[in-house]
């Protein structure tokens, strides 16, 4: 992803659904390509091709926060996610050149599906072996284990449920690793082949969610003694496949080169081989470094230094970015973000509890003034719903403009007299309000990243609420900690989210809104349906619409996007491009997938 000040996401395309009648592979939307200057081309910096440059060199990546987690089946944050595209292989991903077409990885061609829709085959490329310390070549088996484990308290994958439930023999909650059985669904008949059977017709989507990291390959003789433990502790010695690995003690597997809050060291694999990878992986090593709070200092520092790129957050501080936008474009990456960003209200909560007061508060926001914290309309459009634009879904609702009939979103500068209109009809059910104000004594929880945009987003959300008479408890904390302590944490009891958003997991509405409004998503950790919404006529929309196809199929989501935006569970404010920024002797390509630079394509002038 991806949460978005990070979500996490990601994609996968629709050439597929015409292919898919020939039982043949994924499907998806175009997003648009991965070049600099967001005309949706495929050029690298400088005018290059995707997939040259100068081989040797090291690069520094500047970022602000740690990432989630180095174990594949439990990271889900944006920045995690492009760092497994470094280091591991996943059955099917994105290159920057192939834009919103997955590309097979691991798997050796495109995923076979069943007339029935209920079985999908992958056959596995061979040749692809794990750093030190297992030192033997992937099979089927490996990958097998990886979603297995995904669906246990000890791993507890925030993806396993959501898009990989329908496996035959997968257990409806998590369970202790001491109690994982084998999956009856998952087969590996021989040793490069992978078998997923499936209780619904439900392939398609399945197989569009093979790009998803709990798809990279565990070995489970190696990992089990760290499964065992709950928590796993296998996110300090992952066993990695990719171009590059975090350095590590080559007899223990211990990730020594990841000391958190501080740095990840990614030095050569020296067990890949580039035959059987579409990744050029040019530099020797890459650092990242980390702990920029101040996102200003690491922008300007890209800006005027040598081998550097930033900014882990998705976006460059505003300043910096207007800047860039008219006097540095030669050294700005930009890419269509295929994401939303929101303002969540937990629904649990008083007074979030109350639909009308919900109501009021968005129609008495600024949408606008949000949106200019991260750079105004050159970034991308206020957003109306939670589809973005390139998005199945997004037309079907209405496309920029939304649903025009529901009136709290039809004024994105503000209207306070519509709000004042919604908290009168809160008050008579009991919502304390008073001068056509909220007059409760309670101070809401809200907790923000400390680091530019985000901070600025949320100090401007702030006001906002202090202005409609919320009391605002403000708490700042590293942008990691956000997610892994407070918002995507429940029990935390955090009112208002103002620096969260979803980026697709793959090109399909489902993955947009189940993680993010089924009340069934909702989860003790890693939970990113922040505003708790959990409404039984959406859940079992979400769960009709996930067995259609086709234009049925996005219509049917349009619809769930439409009762989500009538629940009124977040501000929505911006569809916005991403942004990235690099020094004048680094040639870096951005991947349209999740919107940040691709460290396998970088290289140095």
């Amino acid at each position: 992803m991806v949460a978005v000040i990070s979500p996490r996401g990601a994609g996968v395309p629709r050439r597929l659904l015409s292919m898919l009648m020939v039982c043949s592979v994924l499907a998806a939307s175009g997003c648009g390509g991965g070049d600099r200057s967001g005309s949706g081309g495929s050029a690298a910096p400088g005018d290059a091709e995707i997939g040259e440059g100068k081989r040797g060199g090291r690069l520094s990546y500047l970022w602000g926060a740690d990432v989630d987690h180095l174990d594949p089946g439990q990271t889900y944050l944006q920045a995690g996610i492009a760092l497994q595209r470094a280091v591991n292989r996943s059955l099917y991903s994105f290159s920057p050149e192939s834009g919103t077409q997955p590309v097979p990885d691991l798997a050796d061609g495109d995923p076979q599906i069943s007339q029935d829709s209920k079985t999908i085959t992958v056959h596995l490329r061979k040749g692809v072996r794990y750093a030190p310390p297992v030192d033997r070549e992937v099979r089927a088996r490996d990958v097998k284990y990886a979603i297995e484990r995904a669906f246990t308290t000890n791993v507890d994958s925030p993806y396993a449920a959501a898009y990989f439930a329908e496996i035959e023999g997968a257990p409806a909650e998590p369970v202790k690793l001491a109690d994982l059985k084998s999956f009856p669904g998952l087969q590996a008949p021989d040793g490069y082949t992978l078998v997923i059977k499936l209780t619904k017709p439900v392939a398609q989507r399945v197989a569009a969610a093979l790009v998803m990291p709990i798809t990279v390959p565990v070995p489970r003789e190696y990992a089990a003694r760290f499964d065992a433990k709950s928590p796993t502790q296998y996110d300090r010695y992952a066993a990695f496949t990719g171009p590059y690995m975090v350095a590590n003690d080559a007899r223990t597997g211990e990730a020594t080169g990841h000391r958190p809050g501080k740095e990840i060291a990614l030095v050569r694999n020296r067990n890949w081989d580039r035959r059987t990878d579409y990744r050029p992986a040019f530099l020797n090593r890459i650092d990242i470094q980390q702990g920029y709070d101040d996102q200003v200092v690491a922008a300007r520092r890209t800006l005027s230094g040598d081998g550097l790129i930033c900014c882990d957050s998705g976006q460059p501080p505003t300043a910096v970015l207007r800047r860039a936008l008219t006097r540095n474009q030669d050294q700005l990456g930009r890419t269509p973000g295929g994401r939303t960003r929101w303002i969540a209200m937990n629904t649990t909560i008083k007074p979030f509890d109350n639909l009308n007061l919900r109501k009021a508060v968005i129609a008495g926001f600024d949408r606008g003034e949000l949106r200019r914290t991260r750079g105004g309309d050159a970034v991308g459009p206020i957003a109306q719903s939670y589809l973005p634009p390139s998005l199945p879904g997004h037309e079907e609702s209405g496309g920029k403009e939304g649903f025009d009939d529901l009136d709290w979103m039809q004024r994105p500068d503000g209207d306070p007299v519509l709000a004042r209109k919604y908290l009168a009809a809160a008050a008579k059910e009991g919502v304390p309000v008073s001068n056509g104000r909220y007059a409760g004594k309670r101070k809401l929880l809200m907790v923000t990243t400390n680091v530019l945009p985000g901070l600025a987003t949320a100090e401007a959300a702030a006001a906002q609420f202090r202005r409609l008479g919320f009391k605002v408890d403000f708490r700042k904390v590293p942008q990691d900690v956000l997610f892994t302590k407070f918002c995507g944490v429940p029990e935390a009891e955090v009112a208002i989210c103002p620096n969260v958003g979803w980026q697709k997991d793959f090109f399909d509405a489902q993955s947009m809104l189940q993680p993010t409004f089924d009340g069934d998503a909702i989860r003790p950790a890693d939970n990113s349906n922040w505003s708790q919404l959990d409404v039984e006529a959406i859940n079992a929309a979400m769960d009709s619409a996930t067995t259609l196809s086709g234009g049925e199929r996005d219509q049917a989501f349009a619809d769930v996007n439409r009762m989500i935006v009538e629940q009124a569970p977040a501000i929505p404010y911006s569809w916005d491009d991403q942004f990235q920024l690099e020094a004048s002797n680094v040639q870096a390509v951005m991947n349209p997938y999740d919107g940040i630079w691709d460290l396998s394509f970088a290289s140095l002038k």
